[in-house]
């Protein structure tokens, strides 16, 4: 294996996903690519405050570099960039600096924009063309809101366009975000261009500046629908309520309640995209067996420019008894970049298992089952779900393709939509949603009896000698326990500034030989809050959008190779949830409406970053589908809507990609909080997909008993459901959240061998990791030398002013501290003596606990820790921490500041003699 980290390579391969992600949807009068030699003037704040990636743990990555749109574009020799359009909106943002919010949760999705003038609208008419970039973010802790600045255009960027368009020879609007927005405004204003670019990541203005020019033709296709307004999207109605949302729209999903339902609302179709050149697609149906039907299609580029195309294959399953949309993708593939003229004939053998029904009411006779009901299916393919052409149809007679049990249904009644067919006439109707019709019998695990310290350790188990029985048959009840709770964030055990550690946690397990094993953020790139520099991907819509697993795949082997000279055995991420509504504020980390696609998406991702023996979370299983309540909001969905579109792609991840790590979500489905959840959690992904890894919770979440409320102390219907790692506490030995797990296994509610089970789990992961093998010493010395040459980058050498420690210790003025993410602070202490450093920092921030800050702290540039807050509400609060020694005289200590919104006050040091 080699471990050297070629970051050209890197950023070639990110900067082509990027490329290829960006969906054009229109270009009228051939505005794009940009000609030669063609004048150009770049409007929109955007263009300057480049939007990279969304907010929040899916976004905090600290870069080596950021190209944003504008600076790209002036690096074009083909291009003439107006130079004083430029000047105008520096001297305007000058005065107008970037709004930073005020940290995680409250940074504005927007930026205000610079009011047009008629000096800019004379550029704009002496230029052949004009580019208008808008920009948005979102994240974590806050959804879009259907208003300006959020989804729908503020009324300065309206008028920006207007203006623009009206004065323009030709305009182009390029739209950086992470996910889709309202786009009612392309009529109104008709620019000759519009193009999503998305979050592109660290090399997302190269990118697109790469598709501006031609050199890569636009190959990106909607995971989206974009429908003519908010309202249009049948969950809206039923979206954003912090206490239960019903899922009444269920299994008509994006383009699956469109194509059904009301296709005329439809702007832009799932699936669609525009390329610089043309495709003719010619599909068939070319086989057809008992397990699965072939499709073939010859794709030829009919146009002037070479060019990738992206074959899309939908079915048109019968109605039958369930009732079905009239389209659901199955397949897809993309071509090889085809020249002019030339064709590929793409061949795609698709399970029927894709297109199946699942029957939780019984209708067909067969509840519980993934059914074939009888009918003829029909076949079409294309560029999009809207023109996908006919390629045949074949009868099925009824058939059961898996057999299961009900697991998961809802509690609470509630009317779910179907479709209802007179005269050939699809209408909208509703149905009673079955309920949940029997509990499912917990097999209790078998203990294995306890032996006492044999002396084992698990490298033994690792080299074959004892097996995991009788390794974890020495383990007493309190290291069982510790096992389960994981340590963090920024735990000292791991790779600083990660969020947390696991396995190893306590003295008594490191005795066992148990390594500490390393997990960070996560869906964007390597969250590590010290400061360590890091590779930025392209956000999850962007990957979707590629259509493209292999490029995928590629991209996170480079990925993986980042984490494992990182020492980061497991990334979290990458996020799949279903982009059930637009304004979900996570949307940007997730992929597509479409549960197919994100399967596909996060199973590439997994099998890259599986080359090089990194695990990864799939997360946030399951319904983490708005952000609003998060932690206390009830998702009220049957049982086929979960199964056919919210738990599919990651059952894809599971049994293609082989996830052998799982994060359950904060919320609860259908009454039962999902981090408690043994249908969830064992039922369904071990017994059913056949998973053999971890599951984990998401940071600091809360479990309930049925029928009772939620809380932090209810941690025993986790390990009951075979949640085995609660994240995370600071002392995993010390049960810090008083949880309930000791009371209840000294009564006997909880056994022993629960316990058991969670360690198998947890210790069967950690043999496959870098993190055991660096455990025996077994590193070679090859990746010792790529992981020492990573890290010899990004030293830190400011000047640096000293103060004289007193016997007393030293007061630092932090009014002389920024502590604004991505800064760094340093200044130097001068001691009479050595010894132990002594820290007290008063830490404030006016956000919600679920806020995560921390400062790093480093001595002489050597970690030294963190001290970690969450968001304290507006409370201020007294950090004390032990730096660890120090020398006599000059000393330098820095602070790195991993997020906004930390207010310091008084900070105090001093030494401890030695």
């Amino acid at each position: 294996m080699k471990y050297s980290l070629d970051l050209k390579k890197y950023a070639a391969l990110a900067r082509r996903t990027a490329a290829e992600g960006c969906v054009l949807l229109e270009n009228r009068e051939g505005a794009l690519p940009l000609k030669k030699g063609a004048k150009t003037a770049v409007f929109g704040r955007a263009a300057f405050n480049y939007y990279k990636s969304g907010l929040g743990s899916g976004g905090l990555v600290n870069t080596r570099y950021t190209v944003s749109i504008l600076d790209a574009l002036k690096k074009e020799d083909t291009i003439l960039v107006d130079a004083r359009l430029e000047e105008i909106y520096k001297e305007w943002i000058a005065d107008h600096p970037y709004d930073r919010g005020n940290g995680w949760g409250k940074v504005p999705w927007f930026q205000k924009e610079m009011p047009v003038t008629e000096e800019m609208l004379e550029i704009a008419r002496s230029c052949d063309i004009s580019l208008v970039i808008i920009g948005r973010t979102a994240g974590e802790d806050e959804d879009n809101m259907d208003q300006p600045g959020s989804w729908l255009l503020t009324e300065e960027e309206e008028s920006l366009i207007r203006q623009v368009t009206e004065n323009s020879r030709c305009t182009a609007v390029l739209l950086n975000t992470g996910n889709i927005i309202d786009m009612s405004w392309v009529k109104k204003y008709a620019p000759q261009a519009v193009m999503y670019v998305w979050q592109g990541g660290q090399e997302g203005g190269n990118a697109v500046a790469d598709v501006l020019t031609g050199r890569v033709n636009p190959c990106g296709r909607l995971s989206d629908t974009i429908a003519d307004g908010i309202g249009a999207y049948p969950s809206t109605e039923n979206f954003g309520d912090v206490t239960r949302n019903y899922y009444r729209e269920d299994v008509y999903v994006g383009y699956r309640y469109f194509e059904t339902f009301e296709k005329e609302r439809v702007l832009y179709p799932f699936g669609y995209g525009l390329s610089y050149t043309s495709f003719d697609i010619q599909p068939e149906i070319a086989g057809r067996n008992k397990e699965s039907v072939t499709i073939q299609s010859v794709v030829k580029n009919t146009g002037t420019a070479p060019g990738r195309a992206v074959l899309q294959v939908y079915a048109e399953v019968p109605q039958g008894m369930l009732g079905n949309p009239l389209r659901k993708l199955i397949g897809f593939a993309k071509t090889k970049e085809l020249a002019p003229g030339s064709a590929e004939t793409v061949r795609l053998e698709i399970p029927k298992y894709t297109f199946a029904s699942y029957d939780d009411s019984g209708k067909t006779g067969d509840k519980s089952c993934y059914v074939l009901e009888a009918g003829v299916y029909r076949i079409y393919a294309g560029g999009n779900v809207r023109d996908a052409a006919y390629a045949g149809e074949f009868y099925e007679d009824h058939q059961v393709l898996e057999r299961l049990e009900e697991r998961c249904a809802p509690v609470r009644a509630f009317n779910r939509m179907r479709p209802q067919i007179r005269d050939g006439k699809v209408s909208l109707c509703y149905e009673e949603t079955p309920l949940k019709s029997a509990e499912i019998r917990r097999d209790v695990p078998g203990e294995i009896p306890y032996t006492g310290d044999r002396g084992y350790k698990l490298k033994d188990v690792f080299e074959g000698k004892v097996t995991m029985q009788q390794f974890i048959a020495q383990l007493p009840d309190e290291e069982l326990i510790t096992m389960f709770r994981g340590e963090g964030m920024c735990s000292g055990r791991v790779t600083p500034g990660t969020a947390s550690a696991f396995g190893g946690v306590s003295e008594g397990l490191e005795e066992f030989g148990i390594p500490a094993v390393c997990c960070a953020d996560g869906p964007s790139g390597i969250r590590m809050d010290c400061g360590t520099k890091a590779f930025l991907l392209p956000c999850g819509t962007l990957q979707g959008c590629t259509f493209d697993p292999e490029l995928i795949q590629s991209l996170y082997e480079m990925t993986g190779l980042e984490l494992r000279l990182n020492q980061v055995d497991s990334l979290l991420g990458p996020g799949m949830n279903i982009h059930r509504n637009p304004l979900n504020g996570r949307n940007f980390e997730y992929v597509s409406e479409d549960p197919l696609l994100t399967g596909k998406i996060a199973a590439a991702q997994t099998r890259g970053m599986g080359k090089m023996k990194i695990g990864n979370t799939i997360k946030h299983f399951c319904c983490n589908n708005q952000e609003a309540g998060r932690s206390t909001s009830d998702s009220v969905v049957s049982e086929r809507a979960l199964r056919e579109i919210y738990l599919k792609g990651f059952e894809i991840a599971v049994k293609e990609g082989g996830a052998r790590s799982v994060m359950t979500s904060y919320g609860a489905v259908n009454g039962l909080w999902t981090s408690g959840n043994e249908e969830l959690c064992t039922g369904i992904l071990r017994d059913e997909w056949g998973f053999r890894g971890i599951v984990m919770t998401d940071w600091w979440a809360k479990a309930n008993y049925p029928g009772k409320d939620a809380s932090t102390e209810a941690k025993t219907p986790m390990l009951l459901a075979q949640n085995d790692l609660y994240m995370c506490v600071p002392c995993p030995a010390e049960n810090p959240e008083h949880d309930d797990v000791e009371e209840m296994l000294a009564s006997g509610k909880l056994s022993r061998g629960y316990l058991q089970r969670t360690a198998v789990n947890i210790l069967s992961y950690i043999l496959e990791t870098p993190a055991m093998i660096r455990q025996m010493d077994a590193v070679s010395p090859e990746e010792k030398a790529a992981a020492a040459e990573l890290k010899a980058a990004d030293r830190i050498d400011d000047e640096i002013e000293y103060y004289e420690m007193k016997d007393t210790g030293l007061e630092y003025d932090a009014a002389k501290l920024d502590p604004q993410q991505g800064r760094s602070d340093q200044f130097g202490i001068i001691t009479k003596t050595g010894g132990e450093l002594m820290i007290s920092m008063e830490m404030c921030a006016d956000l919600t606990p679920f806020a995560q800050i921390p400062v790093s702290v480093f001595c002489n540039e050597e970690y030294r820790g963190v001290i970690q807050i969450n968001g304290t509400e507006g409370r201020w609060i007294t950090r004390e921490k032990n730096l660890g020694m120090i020398r006599q005289g000059k000393n330098a200590i820095r602070f790195f500041y991993g997020a906004d919104g930390l207010q310091i006050g008084a900070l105090r040091l001093r030494v401890i003699p030695r």
